[in-house]
């Protein structure tokens, strides 16, 4: 067996071209890279072959993109929607189960390829729902947990029923004996990757973290365990798969500190989903038939259908022991109906084992990708519905994350950490020790580093507040706070001469602008550091023009006069910035500078009652 590397690489720029279109689309780019295995392949055009060296760097690019899953999956987070995340991933993965099993044993009776069209229907896709809870601004809210939660007890669930009746049909034999030899190596694998993975894991993370190992050489090391795993489970008649992805849910934080972790989870994305996992996906498009289209209509019609109806009303149902409501059930459902890696592994793999024919494979890839076109409309329109209701309901996060230390960041914290925790983040050790003699917490670091940001509580913070006097810092440490740890309100302050294309990257990630308006920074820290300012508060009832003046005067002429940092109601304070709905408003408090002519007429007021 020889490498064709130039097939190699035109396998690649295949898999990068296709995977670029249907991310820009909205779609993941395993999605892509499938379209472009069918175009380009065999299917279509035939320019690209296939050939078996491929083929192994494709099934270890399946192996580590298993392991990278696993690794990139927190167990922790997940566990705060267990019980209705289980709830819909069994619903969710049931009904459409044993409506494609029905499905299949009437149109061709053989028990174990409905098995596997069964497992096909009831997975669901993580990349699919994470890239469209992003887009959606969902992150922080309970719908965003239950979804995650529930494709992954879907997924684990499928890649253990689909790799014990792999096994089972390795060995030709369904009877009784057989059965309970392939579920006892299946329980015996289960059971001693448990073992290690608790227990020798963690012994052997403390050895390695108190040593200086190399990067490259833990990434390795990550590797080896991962292999080692898919070996296991390989021995047990499973398949390799399952071990990969167990070996990354055991990998986890405790097991190797918070940097090493970001690393090699960092690395591991790299090698498998940029490099040879596309490899997999392109060539699985080799093996689609377009003949299904006139061969076996009406039977994809069946599968679509009943994948997707049996996934929204299979989760609804089982839903409504939450008490959640069934619209939220529905929704979650909608969010579910994606199929994406794990469904085209597995078919692939039955497609190879003989255990599926052509004709089914090609009717799977298609309900994936049908299916999973489904997920932004009907989620996009459940998430709309419930907002109508006012069922949308945010998670418990607390705490604001403020990256700035300076003095107008420390005035900022001291006016909002009355009602949650406020941690300031700054590089500058001088200003960590001030907001520390002034009671705030404070932590010495860039707050552009996930690890510190990390530290400083962003994972269950609510807020990220970056008030820097640089611009760039500020939108990238916010930019951050947004899509690294899901944090809901990332809000910025930019200078007055921050180049308008800076000012739009806040709408990259649903940012907002601090303070409402354009603010120079490091004007208002030498004013409070020379003693030029006082705090105000003003309700509504005066001219609003105080606080937004920049579309009827100079905005550094704004800027000089008061500087709106908190809005207070009746459901708490939060930080004043733009977008926020002020018809519930009752108090705003800021500061202003002393003998600017808002300060003299403020005082004035006051003076005459």
């Amino acid at each position: 067996m020889t490498l064709d590397v130039l097939n190699l690489m035109l396998v690649l720029m295949a898999a990068l071209a296709g995977g670029w279109i249907a991310a820009r689309f909205g779609y993941p780019a395993i999605l892509g890279e499938l379209g472009a295995g069918i175009l380009l392949g065999p299917p279509l055009l035939g320019l690209l072959q296939a050939d078996d060296a491929l083929v192994v760097i494709g099934k270890l690019g399946v192996v580590l993109l298993m392991l990278y899953i696993g690794l990139h999956l927190d167990p922790t987070d997940i566990g705060r929607a267990s019980k209705a995340g289980a709830l819909a991933a069994a619903g969710g993965f049931l009904v459409p189960a044993a409506l494609g099993f029905g499905l299949m044993m009437l149109v061709n009776g053989d028990p174990i390829a409905s098995t596997f069209v069964a497992v096909a229907m009831g997975v669901t896709s993580l990349a699919t729902k994470s890239r469209i809870l992003v887009d959606l601004g969902i992150l922080n809210t309970r719908i965003a947990h239950v979804l995650m939660a529930g494709a992954l007890f879907s997924d684990i669930a499928a890649l253990i029923i689909f790799a014990t009746v792999l096994g089972l049909a390795a060995t030709g034999a369904i009877a009784i004996g057989g059965v309970l030899a392939a579920s006892a190596k299946a329980i015996v694998f289960l059971g001693v990757t448990w073992f290690v993975g608790t227990k020798v894991f963690p012994v052997l993370g403390r050895w390695i973290s108190k040593r200086s190992v190399d990067s490259t050489v833990l990434f390795l090391l990550v590797v080896i365990a991962g292999l080692g795993f898919a070996a296991a489970a390989d021995a047990a008649g499973l398949h390799a798969i399952l071990g990969a992805f167990l070996a990354g849910l055991y990998i986890r934080e405790g097991v190797l500190p918070h940097r090493q972790m970001a690393d090699v989870e960092r690395r591991m994305r790299g090698v498998s989903l940029g490099l040879l996992a596309p490899v997999f996906f392109v060539t699985a498009g080799y093996n689609v038939s377009f003949g299904v289209f006139t061969e076996a209509p009406l039977l994809l019609i069946a599968v679509v259908v009943l994948a997707t109806v049996g996934k929204i009303v299979g989760t609804a149902i089982f839903y409504i022991p939450t008490g959640y409501g069934i619209r939220e059930g529905i929704a979650v459902g909608a969010g579910m109906n994606g199929r994406g890696a794990v469904e085209i592994i597995v078919a692939e793999i039955a497609l190879v084992a003989g255990l599926i024919d052509e004709t089914v494979f090609s009717i799977l890839v298609f309900m994936a990708i049908f299916t999973t076109a489904t997920v932004p409309i009907l989620l996009t329109a459940s998430i709309k519905w419930l907002r109508r209701h006012d069922q949308l309901v945010a998670d418990d996060r607390d705490g604001i994350v403020i990256v700035g230390a300076g003095p107008l960041a420390r005035t900022v914290a001291l006016q909002l950490g009355g009602a949650s925790h406020v941690t300031l983040v700054d590089v500058n050790a001088a200003h960590c020790r001030d907001a520390r003699e002034l009671g705030l917490n404070a932590i010495l670091g860039s707050g552009v580093d996930t690890d510190i940001l990390h530290e400083a509580g962003a994972d269950s913070s609510k807020a990220l507040l970056a008030i820097t006097p640089n611009a760039e810092v500020n939108l990238l440490s916010a930019k951050l706070g947004a899509q690294r740890f899901g944090i809901p309100r990332p809000l910025a302050a930019l200078p007055h001469d921050a180049p308008d294309s800076l000012a739009a990257m806040l709408e990259d990630f649903d940012g907002d602008l601090l303070f409402g308006r354009r603010v120079d920074v490091g004007s208002w820290d030498v004013s409070i550091e020379a003693g030029e300012t006082a705090e105000v508060s003003y309700t509504l009832a005066e001219p609003i023009e105080v606080i937004e003046r920049g579309s009827t005067v100079d905005p550094l002429a704004a800027s000089l006069e008061s500087l709106p940092i908190a809005l207070l109601s009746s459901s708490g304070i939060e930080p004043y910035s733009e977008g926020l709905d002020l018809a519930s408003a009752e108090q705003i408090v800021g500061i202003g500078r002393v003998g600017t002519r808002f300060m003299s007429e403020r005082e004035g007021r006051l003076a005459t009652g």
